[in-house]
């Protein structure tokens, strides 16, 4: 029975590992031909919006309501992560964070995107804008970096800590300069995912913020477009299809980075405590 189970977790191995190369090659083959400077670096034009030209400006505006959102995200994540591991002893308040935060991820990411048009667009004033998106995507990432910093913290040698604190050293100071220091390459990480995660959200820039068209943009306050809501466009206006290919294979590109990059920190953290294991 035993070698069934091993040979059907081969197979299933197998197919998936094969299902992911073949997305990949295939979108990178469609769209890599359709590739060039002028389509990285130009507007988009055409008689019908997107025929011609290029993508900059979803490029720009992605990068943009990523990076806001990642930071927004980050800072309420780590916080909490740092309040239920060191400060909080009260294990009901820590299971209703775990409540709420598994709620959140929970929530379909269309029903966050109605949410971000009604408070953020609607009753806030914020209008449809890169603010508006990029809180409304923090607020999709966030248990995900908040979860795993809190592992990533848990797992830290508390023996060390504790030392720490006999040593009369603040426990403030001990979380800064000995805590998120070693654990700074895995919250690097973290975060780095959740950006891959991020920049390849549609449903919650849909209502927020994001446009068929627009400059560069220069202002939080503006709307911008951004590259899965401009994929989105060209697939289903029909517009372009080999232009849909290739926004597709710029917006894999950067997921692919981001993935690459954290899988990088990872290795060299990894690497770092295998080091010092073996110098203990």
């Amino acid at each position: 029975m035993k070698y069934i189970v091993k040979i059907w977790a081969i197979i299933s191995f197998i197919i998936i590992i094969f299902a992911i190369i073949f997305i990949f090659a295939f979108i990178f083959f469609k769209g890599f031909y359709s590739i060039n400077m002028n389509f990285i670096f130009s507007n988009p034009a055409g008689i019908i919006l997107g025929k011609e030209g290029g993508i900059f400006p979803a490029i720009v505006g992605s990068i943009y309501t990523t990076f806001i959102s990642c930071i927004i995200s980050s800072i309420f994540g780590i916080s909490s992560a740092i309040y239920l591991v060191f400060y909080n002893k009260n294990k009901f308040i820590n299971n209703i964070f775990d409540i709420i935060f598994q709620c959140i991820a929970g929530i379909p990411s269309i029903v966050l995107g109605l949410f971000g048009y009604s408070v953020l667009v609607l009753y806030m004033g914020f209008g449809k804008s890169i603010l508006s998106m990029s809180i409304t995507q923090s607020i999709m990432i966030l248990p995900f970096i908040s979860i795993r910093v809190k592992k990533a913290l848990n797992e830290f040698d508390f023996n060390i800590i504790y030392s720490s604190y006999s040593l009369g050293i603040r426990k403030s100071y001990t979380i800064r300069k000995i805590v998120l220091k070693e654990a700074l390459p895995d919250i690097i990480s973290i975060i780095t995912l959740a950006n891959s995660l991020s920049i390849g959200a549609t449903a919650p820039l849909i209502f927020t913020g994001a446009v068929i068209n627009s400059p560069v943009p220069n202002s939080i306050f503006k709307p911008s477009m951004v590259l899965p809501y401009h994929l989105y466009i060209l697939l289903t206006q029909g517009i372009s299809e080999n232009n849909a290919y290739a926004t597709a294979f710029i917006l894999l590109s950067i997921v692919l980075t981001l993935n690459l990059i954290s899988l990088f920190l990872k290795l060299i953290n990894n690497k770092k405590y295998k080091t010092d294991s073996d110098n203990e």
